[in-house]
């Protein structure tokens, strides 16, 4: 869950600059508003920074987005299960 937890910190830390709330993985609403972010943040304008990002560093946020939205499924089915 690394890559969630601090794709989280990242996103609580823009927050906080407009002073929104930060969210939560224990909260079911706050889960689906990260998941809406990672989508976004894998749209091909924002996943490449407008064209300004390439090569690896492309293929490592790709990765690091893939592997937080796959780990915010598994805390999503943890709490629907619960």
């Amino acid at each position: 869950m690394k890559e969630l937890k601090q794709y989280v910190k990242q996103t609580n830390e823009w927050l906080a600059i407009f002073g929104d709330e930060p969210l939560t993985l224990t909260s079911a609403a706050d889960c689906r508003k990260i998941a809406d972010r990672i989508d976004c943040d894998l749209s091909p304008e924002n996943l490449t920074c407008d064209g300004e990002l390439s090569g690896r560093a492309l293929e490592s946020r790709y990765k690091m987005l893939a592997r937080a939205q796959q780990q915010l499924r598994d805390v999503h089915l943890v709490l629907i299960n619960a």
